[in-house]
């Protein structure tokens, strides 16, 4: 993913007839000095969504998320790289593209999943571990959620 990811977006001509409207490499960035790569690739900021906004949703101001909407986003971890702990307020679906990365949870359990595996995280404290010689490649779509209430206390979100 140095170079980034090809985007293909799909819209409307005058007619009505399905156009591609983009097509072309959307560049990475990088985070802890270069052991992780993303390139976020789409957002959405409202459910149902607005497919007639002809706007780049990939430029779209958002954190992890979209408060009411959907990050779409396509993430490489370097070998070896540990994420911190963390709980985003959405619904996430990992899917791994390619390699292996484990799951972490705050009790120390750990999951190993491979390519071709999903991952759907729930609002829970997790980190990503890749503790293979190879990067791992995912793609997480990330939908903005209530938090979680366990025995009437919220659970925050938390760093990364």
């Amino acid at each position: 993913m140095a170079n980034g990811v090809r985007r293909v977006v799909t819209g409307h001509d005058r007619e009505g007839r399905a156009i591609v409207v983009r097509d072309a490499v959307v560049g990475a960035n990088e985070r802890d000095n270069g052991q992780v790569r993303f390139v976020k690739i789409w957002t959405t900021d409202r459910s149902p969504a607005d497919n007639m906004d002809e706007r780049d949703a990939a430029l779209r101001e958002s954190g992890l998320t979209v408060s009411g909407g959907s990050v779409l986003r396509v993430t490489d971890v370097a070998p070896g790289h540990r994420s911190p702990m963390h709980r985003t307020s959405s619904v996430d679906y990992g899917i791994v593209l390619q390699g292996e990365i484990d799951l972490e949870l705050d009790d120390g359990s750990v999951t190993r999943v491979r390519a071709g595996e999903i991952v759907v995280q729930r609002g829970t404290i997790h980190a990503w571990v890749n503790n293979t010689s190879e990067w791992c490649r995912i793609a997480f779509v990330l939908i903005d959620a209530a938090p979680v209430m366990v025995a009437g206390k919220t659970l925050e979100p938390t760093g990364h």
